[in-house]
């Protein structure tokens, strides 16, 4: 296993990997669109322009746009104090700087970090995690937090959320546009190339979630292992793990671009995930999760 500077290193790189992936892929479609619609260039500027904006305001403003998602609000001293002051302790045990502390208004049990590195990171954790754990459970899901904080997952995490939602949404809004508009005029192109052109942009979306989710999923591992280091209390998380996965509670603010920033699978499909061998999973088996923590 990587120690936790080179897990650092190792997500910075990807970060920028995956900026440069999502530009290319953009382009990509753009391209594809241009040569669908006669050539039309318009089409590559669109794309040049979303990718632009889209990686400029997924760095900078990723953390509003999750926090803003999940309906987040300002958790404060005066009302929840036991999450603030644990926040404020294993912030000071990690090395980082105190986040900012969010209260989502859910009574599913669930939590997640964001923020593009730990000077500009927050914590949102649901009433119903506050409401159903003990100080012991609740700090071992802060540290899991803190954890992805400290070691960058949320810059890599936030970011492939935002470019994937925005370029889902991007191509509903092309491939809408046109269907209106009725450009589709393919006299004189390369049927091999249309089919693959019209491949690429239905399949995009689902390649770039498939990215995230396995990237999601690696990382569940690490933050889990580095929250026992900071709390030294393994037991702490797994009984929270063990409560939060027999939780059934739907946390309505949750969608599929934002579910893998979260400790626990927020969007449950069990029968699909089992047919799929967790292809589609936001996160390892919980089960899987407590065995390594049990020997950590």
């Amino acid at each position: 296993m990587l120690n936790v500077y080179e897990q650092i290193d190792k997500n910075k790189r990807q970060s920028l990997f995956i900026i440069g992936i999502f530009i290319g892929f953009v382009v990509a479609v753009g391209y594809a669109l241009s040569y669908i619609y006669g050539g039309d260039a318009s089409y590559l500027i669109v794309a040049l322009g979303i990718s632009f904006l889209g990686s400029f305001g997924s760095y900078y403003f990723s953390d509003k746009i999750a926090l803003s998602i999940a309906g987040a609000t300002p958790a404060t001293r005066k009302t929840h104090s036991a999450y603030i002051s644990a926040v404020e302790n294993l912030s000071r045990v990690a090395g980082i700087p105190t986040p900012k502390t969010y209260l989502i208004d859910s009574p599913a049990m669930n939590a997640f970090a964001t923020g593009r590195d730990p000077k500009h990171a927050a914590v949102a954790i649901t009433q119903g995690l506050l409401d159903k754990l003990s100080r012991t459970e609740l700090e071992g899901v802060v540290a899991h937090e803190l954890s992805h904080i400290k070691n960058y997952d949320t810059r890599l995490m936030t970011l492939v959320a935002i470019l994937v939602g925005s370029l889902t949404i991007a191509l509903d809004w092309v491939w809408r546009l046109n269907m209106y508009s009725g450009r589709n005029d393919d006299k004189g192109k390369n049927p091999l190339l249309l089919i693959a052109g019209i491949a690429l942009i239905i399949l995009a979306p689902i390649i770039a979630q498939l990215i995230q989710l396995a990237i999601s999923r690696r990382r569940e591992f690490f933050a889990d292992a580095q929250a026992v280091m900071l709390t030294r209390q393994p037991s702490g998380l797994i009984s929270a793990l063990q409560k939060i996965s027999r939780d059934n509670t739907p946390l309505e603010q949750a969608t599929p671009t934002t579910a893998p920033l979260y400790i626990s699978n927020p969007i449950h499909d069990g029968a699909l995930e089992r047919w799929l061998g967790g292809l589609f999973s936001t996160h390892p088996p919980v089960a899987d999760r407590i065995k390594a923590l049990s020997e950590v």
